[in-house]
């Protein structure tokens, strides 16, 4: 990967559905050379798919938490299973040190996340849960690759 297909997976993060012709004019290339190299970005893995983007109204209104869990042994796969069967849980990863997990979750209301939390807490396996209400996001880079320098 050089510098144009970081700047190409920036634009795309930033829009998945802009027209090649578009993208080129922004790289300064061709737009065969913009197709070409999405579809070897995809070829090899670098673009695993698109999704959609939740915009700011819908963001903003949401109720964000992360939740560390604290599982019992052998039960690891168990409580994976438990959790991704609910919607409100948008990532769920391993962890090292305090917790086994970390899960992130999305509600629409304080309530409901009130209501979730027990449910995940009533989940066979689960020892212990320790949540932590998001207020604000102060830095976000998920949504843009920044180009490496050249």
């Amino acid at each position: 990967m050089d510098g144009t297909d970081r700047h190409l997976l920036s634009l795309l993060q930033a829009n998945a559905r802009e027209p090649a012709a578009l993208l080129a004019r922004k790289l300064g290339v061709a737009r065969t050379t913009v197709v070409a190299r999405v579809a070897r970005l995809e070829r090899d893995g670098v673009i695993a798919g698109y999704g959609v983007r939740l915009g700011q109204r819908l963001e903003q209104a949401a109720v964000r938490a992360y939740c560390g869990l604290s599982v019992a042994p052998r039960m690891g796969t168990a409580v994976v299973r438990a959790l991704e069967r609910l919607p409100e849980v948008e990532e769920l990863s391993a962890v090292s040190g305090q917790y086994d997990y970390m899960v992130f979750l999305r509600c629409e209301s304080n309530e409901q996340l009130d209501a979730l939390l027990d449910q995940i807490g009533q989940i066979e396996g689960i020892r212990q849960t320790h949540t932590a209400v998001v207020l604000s996001r102060k830095v976000d880079r998920r949504s843009a690759v920044p180009p490496a320098p050249d």
